[in-house]
């Protein structure tokens, strides 16, 4: 039975032609036909063919390569270059064209309406060709053989897939359904996001995290009120994000979560009914940030940039994207620099001592899983309950009968000073010993000066003394904000997340749908932003800043970091 793609496709029939291929037996014996796959299991086996190349049946789709190579088409899926949205790619001077049923479906011009004078626009337009629409014949046709709707032959990357007509107007349907509604929280007038703070946060770490964003936002509202009062003033504004995104006005809800962390979804269910955003942008938390990220994900809700010491590590979550790897990337740092040092790491040369506390057990797990995987075996490792104290005839115990060349201390700044200030007087100490930059946040000076020089920390940002170049961009802001510890991280890391969100909507050319978002900040270059030596991205990855230094404390009262390594990336 053939699909006739010269006309519109009935999902019921489609569903019918489906079931009619298993009627009959191998033996020529009807069997009773199973209940037919609804609109929804039709377009899930249509996503599982775009996104992972599997076909309904649970075989890999085939494909031509370079016009005759056969590759499977799980290694050369849809999503790889289309992307999630399939809204197309730009990777440099190559530009991937989108593949949704709204795009296809009409006429290409040389320029998108309304966006002639918009430079990023126009030269992605400029890259593609002019076209009718497509029908689901010239689709097919495009897909199975590589000709446009025009009659042209496509670029020679775009891999032939080698499908049945059922399996074909089964991947049509799903590119009709992709991307064809805007998403939640965006109307014609405005943009509603929302940031989550959970119980814990102190009000002037809370305060430095808002600052930036509601500036980002503010800004942008006053060019949308020029839009309706004086639009000749807001001509720039207009050539660089085009008409509709300059006169659109942005909300910032407050998402504020409170009492026990199994309550926090029904929470954010309840602030997401009763407002929808499009995104939640930054956010902060004291502990655990497990229940937004699994929120988000059951939503299909875009949360960037939150700051939290422990993000989620996954490798195949999507919708929330992280600074980094949090305190976990600390150990990380710590077990590359010892495998690069050469025999000052030796296994047996090596005793962690943790704190059982959430960040000791992430420290320990960035450690010892980089190290194994790498090659070594586990380090030895003494766990400390979370209230007990470390005392010194307990640490040379300990040291005496374990003779460690390299001593990691994952503890918090009371433990660190006490070991240290006894290490420090010890004649047979190890050579190294590494603690945490974010276990000290707030006491860096818990390092005493007799133990710098044989003390060491993985530090996730840009140098201090190399951050000050942005003090004056960002004065305009900081002005009343107590920005001492932790504060001015959080500080700086809302004001990225405005820069970033703001950067992603002016590219996705009025296209404002969830995946796209997320596709476009995965499509941007390396970005010089405060706080961070590099923030860089790509498709599908989830975490922007993939380094550490590792450095010493100077001496005096108010110690200078000084570089001991360069740039780490984990």
């Amino acid at each position: 039975m053939k699909i006739n793609f010269s006309a519109p496709i009935n999902l019921k029939a489609l569903a019918m032609a489906i079931l009619a291929l298993g009627l009959i037996t191998m033996n020529g014996q009807a069997q009773t036909p199973p209940a037919p796959p609804s609109q929804t299991e039709l377009l899930q086996l249509g996503e599982r063919m775009y996104r992972e190349g599997i076909l309904p049946s649970g075989a890999p789709m085939q494909a031509l390569v370079s016009g005759d190579v056969p590759v499977s088409g799980a290694a050369f899926t849809c999503i790889s270059c289309h992307l999630r949205s399939g809204l197309g790619s730009i990777e440099g001077t190559v530009i991937t064209p989108p593949t949704t049923g709204n795009i296809l479906y009409q006429p290409r011009d040389i320029y998108k309406k309304g966006f002639e004078m918009v430079e990023s626009v126009r030269r992605y337009s400029k890259a593609l060709p002019i076209r009718p629409a497509y029908t689901d014949e010239s689709l097919a046709a495009a897909i199975s053989g590589g000709v446009d709707s025009a009659g042209r032959k496509m670029v020679g990357a775009m891999p032939l897939y080698q499908l049945s007509d059922q399996d074909m107007a089964i991947l049509i349907t799903y590119l009709k359904s992709l991307s064809a509604k805007f998403s939640p929280g965006v109307s014609q007038e405005e943009i509603r996001f929302a940031t989550v703070i959970t119980d814990g946060v102190s009000p002037k770490d809370v305060a430095a995290m808002l600052a930036p964003m509601e500036y980002t936002i503010a800004r942008k509202n006053s060019t949308a009120g020029l839009m309706k009062t004086n639009p000749r003033q807001s001509r720039m504004a207009v050539r660089m994000i085009g008409p509709d995104l300059a006169g659109k006005r942005f909300t910032l809800a407050q998402w504020r979560l409170h009492g026990d962390p199994a309550s926090w979804p029904a929470q954010l269910a309840d602030y997401y009914r009763r407002e929808p955003v499009f995104a939640l942008l930054g956010g902060i938390g004291s502990g655990e940030w497990q229940p937004v990220h699994q929120f988000c994900e059951e939503l299909q809700l875009p949360c960037i940039f939150p700051s939290t010491a422990f993000p989620v590590r996954s490798a195949k979550d999507w919708y929330t994207l992280y600074f980094s790897k949090g305190i976990y990337q600390e150990g990380e740092a710590a077990a590359r620099y010892l495998n690069l040092a050469g025999g000052t790491g030796a296994d047996n040369g090596i005793l962690q001592v943790v704190r059982d506390s959430p960040k000791g057990q992430a420290l320990a797990a960035g450690f010892q899983d980089t190290w194994r995987g790498l090659g070594h075996d586990a380090p030895v490792t003494i766990t400390l309950p979370e209230t007990e104290p470390l005392t010194g005839e307990t640490l040379r115990q300990t040291l005496t009968q374990k003779k460690p060349a390299t001593l990691l201390l994952w503890d918090d700044a009371a433990g660190v000073s006490t070991t240290l200030t006894a290490l420090a007087a010890e004649a047979t100490r190890p050579r190294q010993v590494f603690v945490s930059t974010s276990y000290l946040a707030s006491s860096p000076n818990a390092i005493p000066e007799a133990a710098r020089e044989f003390t060491y920390l993985a530090y996730p940002y840009r140098m201090p003394q190399d951050d000050v170049r942005y003090d004056t961009m960002l004065s305009p802001i900081t002005k009343g904000l107590d920005l001492s510890g932790a504060a001015r991280n959080h500080f700086e890391q809302a004001y990225s997340v405005g820069e970033i969100m703001s950067r992603a909507l002016a590219d996705m050319r009025g296209e404002y749908y969830r995946d796209f978002f997320l596709d476009t900040i995965g499509m941007m270059g390396d970005l010089d932003l405060p706080l961070y030596e590099r923030l860089s991205f790509g498709p599908g990855q989830r975490y922007a800043a993939k380094g550490c230094y590792i450095v010493q404390l100077g001496q005096g009262e108010e110690p200078a970091l000084v570089k001991k390594s360069e740039w780490f990336i984990n």
